[in-house]
């Protein structure tokens, strides 16, 4: 589906020397190849640190990947202009006094000063093809190209060899580079995505069993069947009184699976709810729905139906690789708030993502966790200081559900609960700064989490 972008269209002068300017970058592009080629000149050798990862430490290789199994991986480019960009960011999120608080860029303009330069990117494009790698998607902020091709052809062009390991925490194998990618090259590169699959992406939600373990709060007067939250409850308890409904918005998700139509119809019929349009965006090659997370996708869009009933549409974005769904929504800029419940790798390419989110005013909120409390290192992404971390509570109301009473940690014990901790990686970031972190035993120093919380236990979902 391609989602239409509010900007106005761009004269016909403008796209004429936009595409001279394209011209002249793929000639450009091609001249440096034939050059090297006419001549016998080799390009320069280019390490990429920052791929092996950590988890390999004192593992021992079992086996490889076979030579001839397809990987999906994606070409990261490095932004241009990133003090500028830093600069800009501060000044969006700085005061109402500030000339430039939130005057949100667009993507265009995002691309057009921050973005890898067309040359570089077709220089990568041209890489690719010249190494047997197949160009299976671009992007029109040139910040990633996504490839395809058998393993054999990408430790060739990346001079790494894959092998496999037994996971330290899971049953499964993985897979990763015996040593740092290096590629022949001049253009610049950030980082290339999908050379492991050390974490793959899990939906953060339990389902409540007659086995699970009793809350330590203990949820009352939801409407819903057998006292759980449903429908209007979110709003009588968070938002009382507000008109606002979202009218005229969009909310994006970041989903690894798909879900039914007819469960959210069923649950927009029997809670009083509109039926709110949803919209499908698929990505990485993928044409047909797969349904082996319908749990976690019908309860991110019965929430975001709940709290917000007004909703032009719920756009879910469905993908195997984390950055392709993320840069997807980022050159869309349809959607202001989007939301992931799922815990998932990132790396550098992810953080320039985040950055053109946050340049362009697209809120970015994803779960803290369900494992409780993190002893050390938390769960990807949940430290990062360019999203909102939202963490899960046990909420009690009044009557049927008519106003909030009162709200503890959601916690059912045996390492199941709400996440929280403190960074291992980041510093605090600066909307944390100035309070007082001697209730809560958080850091004065590193970056805390979550940032807000709210109701995650005993919600009802309607699926399969």
């Amino acid at each position: 589906m391609k989602m239409p972008l509010p900007d106005s269209a761009p004269t016909a002068t403008h796209e004429l020397f936009r595409g001279l300017g394209h011209f002249r970058s793929l000639l450009l592009a091609v001249g440096v190849v034939v050059l090297l080629s006419a001549h016998g000149h080799a390009a320069p050798r280019q390490a990429l640190p920052g791929h092996q990862p950590k988890a390999l430490r004192g593992l021992t290789a079992t086996g490889r990947p076979a030579a001839t199994k397809r990987l999906q991986v994606s070409i990261g480019l490095p932004l241009r202009n990133t003090e500028e960009l830093e600069k800009v960011l501060a000044g969006l999120y700085s005061s109402p006094a500030n000339d430039s608080y939130h005057r949100w860029l667009t993507p265009e303009q995002f691309a057009e000063r921050f973005g890898p330069t067309e040359a570089d990117y077709q220089a990568v494009m041209a890489f690719a093809r010249a190494n047997g790698l197949t160009v299976a998607g671009t992007h029109p902020n040139r910040m990633l190209v996504d490839i395809e091709a058998p393993v054999g052809a990408i430790e060739k062009a990346f001079h790494v060899t894959l092998r496999s390991y037994q996971h330290p925490k899971e049953q499964r194998m993985f897979f990763a580079p015996d040593t740092e990618p290096s590629v022949e090259m001049a253009t610049p590169l950030l980082h290339i995505s999908g050379l492991d699959n050390l974490v793959i992406p899990r939906p953060l939600s339990h389902q409540r069993t007659a086995a699970s373990p009793a809350a330590e709060g203990s949820p009352q007067a939801g409407s819903g069947p057998g006292g759980t939250y449903v429908g209007s409850n979110f709003r009588n308890a968070y938002v009382p009184g507000v008109s606002l409904t979202g009218t005229g918005q969009s909310v994006a998700l970041v989903q690894f699976g798909g879900y039914y139509a007819s469960d959210i119809t069923q649950y927009e019929t029997s809670y009083g709810l509109p039926n709110v349009p949803l919209n499908y965006v698929l990505l990485n090659g993928i044409t047909s729905i797969s349904y082996n997370a319908v749990s976690e996708a019908a309860l991110d869009i019965e929430m975001a139906i709940s709290m917000a009933p007004g909703l032009s549409q719920v756009i879910t974005y469905l993908g195997s690789s984390t950055n392709t769904i993320l840069n997807r929504i980022a050159t869309d800029n349809v959607a202001k708030q989007i939301s992931a419940s799922w815990t998932y790798d990132y790396d550098n390419n992810t953080l320039q993502i985040w950055k053109q989110l946050a340049a362009q005013g697209q809120a970015f909120f994803n779960a803290s966790g369900d494992s409780d409390a993190y002893p050390g290192t938390p769960d990807t992404p949940t430290d990062v200081p360019y999203i909102t971390i939202v963490g899960g509570t046990t909420l009690s109301m009044n009557g049927a559900a008519t106003s909030w009473s009162a709200e503890t940690v959601w916690n059912w014990g045996n390492g199941i609960g709400s996440g929280g901790g403190i960074s291992t990686t980041y510093g605090m970031p600066v909307w944390q700064q100035g309070i007082s972190m001697s209730a809560n035993h958080g850091s004065t120093t590193m970056r805390n989490l979550p940032d807000v919380a709210m109701c995650a236990d005993n919600v009802r979902v309607i699926y399969n």
